[in-house]
């Protein structure tokens, strides 16, 4: 087998791919169940946006030049007769059907009504009422598929007529902490460290659309091949996909590529050629069922974990999800990048929220959490390459709450 790092683009593009391929069939579900979920085919109208021409103000639905006699109300939810001559008004609510046959809506602050009953009032030259398909036309493509599904997306849904959507799950996901000398209390000392992976990765995940039962987060698991191999086969049983912390090198205590063997496990990437975070992997596990599941090996160093998780499982969450690889923003560096090489360098940015100049931030190194936790993204730097200020660069953003938007 090829040990050499595979090119992070090339890792990208490769683990997406094979999330696309791993899709499960599309379910229809509920619109007031479909939150979180992904659009499984484009969001098409059924019927013009609005399906009829309506009201925007209260006021008076008239026909031809005034005064007007009144001759009726129109509410949301009726339907209005026509007026018939000219000279004649209907009082009218907000977001009601518009008589057929009506010439203009008069604002109700804008007219009067005399002691006769007759309604006077100067009307606008622009209609005060929402034209059919004025949002939208039937048949019209408003979202695409791979859409993550959220509060706004379930509202514009039901406008158009839907009672459900036909969507792809969240994908069930589940860590393993891996390290003896891991704390999951208290202060770190006396050679033991917290974990810092356990409670954060979890969250890094929810943001890329997973869904994390309760017990989803099993360890510190023994430093031993059969722990390692029983922690898996546990989490595979229940879950889509499995993320591990630590153990991705060959160290005298690295037990997860052993473990990965005996589960008859297929690397699709082993090791990155990326620094921070370069002995991350990405296998898959054939199920019983005949289902691929997949391992994601998180490097044991924070900073090189959440690389890993913007590098392989957020491109193997949107083939999965039916979603497109992520384009990445371009941003201008507001100070110098170094390279490291041959390696994709990824270096920890924020980004001036006025001018979205990206400027480095301290505190990086791969074992630090501090600079992670003031940062927006990552700047890419090619292999061989160096960032100079003033140059526009690739940005990996970190990730978002679903349907969460950017600014």
């Amino acid at each position: 087998m090829d040990h050499r790092p595979v090119d992070w683009a090339q890792a990208r593009a490769l683990v997406h791919a094979v999330g696309r391929a791993a899709r499960r069939p599309p379910v229809q579900v509920p619109l007031p169940q479909a939150d979180g979920h992904t659009l499984a085919a484009p969001l098409v109208t059924l019927t013009d946006l609005p399906a009829f021409r309506t009201s925007s103000v209260d006021g008076w639905a008239v026909r031809g030049a005034g005064p007007w006699r009144v001759t009726g109300r129109v509410l949301a939810g009726g339907v209005p007769p026509a007026l018939g001559d000219d000279g004649v008004a209907v009082q009218i609510a907000t977001g009601a059907m518009v008589p057929v046959d009506a010439t203009s809506v008069l604002r109700v602050e804008e007219s009067t009504v005399d002691d006769a009953g007759l309604v006077h009032g100067d009307l606008r030259s622009q209609p005060e009422w929402r034209s059919p398909g004025e949002e939208a036309s039937a048949g019209e493509e408003l979202l695409p598929a791979g859409t993550a599904v959220d509060p706004a997306v379930i509202g514009l849904a039901a406008s158009c007529g839907y009672d459900s959507l036909p969507v792809h799950r969240p994908v069930r996901a589940a860590l393993l902490v891996f390290g003896d000398e891991l704390l999951t209390g208290g202060r770190p000392g006396a050679g033991r460290v917290r974990d810092a992976l356990g409670p954060s990765v979890p969250a890094w995940l929810r943001r890329y659309g997973c869904e994390l039962p309760a017990d989803a987060v099993t360890g510190p698991v023994a430093d031993t091949l059969a722990a390692h191999v029983d922690g898996l086969r546990t989490a595979l049983a229940d879950a889509d996909l499995v993320c591990t912390t630590g153990g991705t090198m060959h160290g005298p205590v690295d037990h997860l590529h052993p473990a990965l063997a005996q589960l008859g496990a297929e690397y699709v990437v082993n090791t990155v050629a990326v620094r921070p975070g370069f002995p991350m992997l990405l296998a898959r596990v054939s199920g019983d069922d005949g289902r691929d599941r997949f391992v994601a090996g998180l490097p044991g160093n924070p900073q090189s974990a959440v690389i890993a998780l913007v590098s392989l499982v957020a491109p193997l969450l949107a083939g999965v999800h039916g979603r497109t690889l992520p384009t990445l923003p371009r941003h201008r560096l507001g100070a110098a990048v170094s390279g490291r090489g041959d390696f994709t360098h990824l270096a920890l940015v924020r980004l001036d929220p006025v001018t979205g100049t990206a400027y480095p931030v301290p505190h990086v190194g791969s074992a630090m959490l501090r600079g992670l936790a003031t940062a927006a993204g990552f700047a890419v730097i090619p292999p061989g390459g160096v960032g100079a200020a003033g140059d526009e660069v690739s940005v990996v953003p970190l990730p978002m709450l679903p349907g969460e938007r950017l600014p």
